[in-house]
């Protein structure tokens, strides 16, 4: 479904991001052959082979200092991500267009609790290493999770929506449209984060007419006579 989705835009040398699900040997070859741009895919288990051997390589390899890393903070962590990329593996990866391949590992230290958390993850870019820097991969890859975290996380956090039972004719889409335009309509109006304005809107159904534009007081002068 991903390239008929893109169908309609103009992607020529655009880089396309895309998680696990779409790491895809056919979707690659779409993309730089018949739509002349780039992609950078996640790679998880189910590549598991490119996930192999991407593993082996860099576990026996990324003993130097990082390529590049960056440091954030905000929302009480602080959030380390490094990168180590390599082009040796574009000559035995099974997978078109392999340019570059890396590493990111991600640690967060909560600063409330000290605790510290890590993960990394692995990936594969048809960017060549002279189109893009390892802080430029680094950050490609943190603006698709930026969107992830920002859309996909909060429809499923605070609407369950992966475990939605709603499966028959046009009923996921719609419902998936009413979700996008409840959080739409609270982040246009609400200073404060989508999850808190939900449970305040719950107990107060007065404040949901007042949000859709429902009511008197909402609309201001608006002559309802």
């Amino acid at each position: 479904m991903a390239a008929p989705l893109l169908a309609p835009l103009d992607i020529d040398g655009i880089v396309i991001t895309a998680d696990a699900l779409l790491t895809q040997r056919a979707f690659a070859r779409h993309l730089v052959e018949e739509r002349q741009a780039h992609y950078h895919f996640t790679v998880k288990g189910n590549q598991k082979t490119l996930l192999d051997d991407l593993q082996y390589y860099f576990q026996h390899n990324n003993a130097k200092s990082p390529d590049a890393s960056e440091t954030n903070h905000g929302h009480g962590r602080i959030e380390t991500r490094k990168i180590w990329v390599t082009t040796r593996l574009n000559e035995h990866l099974d997978f078109p267009y392999v340019a570059q391949a890396f590493a990111i590992k991600r640690e967060v230290v909560n600063k409330k609790t000290g605790k510290i958390t890590g993960e990394i993850a692995y990936g594969v870019t048809s960017q060549s290493e002279y189109d893009a820097k390892a802080i430029d991969v680094l950050r490609t890859n943190r603006n698709h999770w930026c969107i992830e975290n920002s859309c996909h996380y909060i429809l499923d956090w605070s609407y369950d929506e992966d475990r939605c039972r709603i499966r028959s004719q046009y009923g996921p889409e719609n419902i998936s449209r009413i979700r996008r335009f409840a959080i739409g309509v609270i982040k246009a109006i609400s200073a404060k984060g989508v999850a808190e304005t939900m449970r305040n809107l719950t107990m107060n159904v007065r404040l949901v007419f007042d949000y859709l534009k429902m009511t008197k007081n909402s609309l201001g002068r608006c002559d309802f006579s």
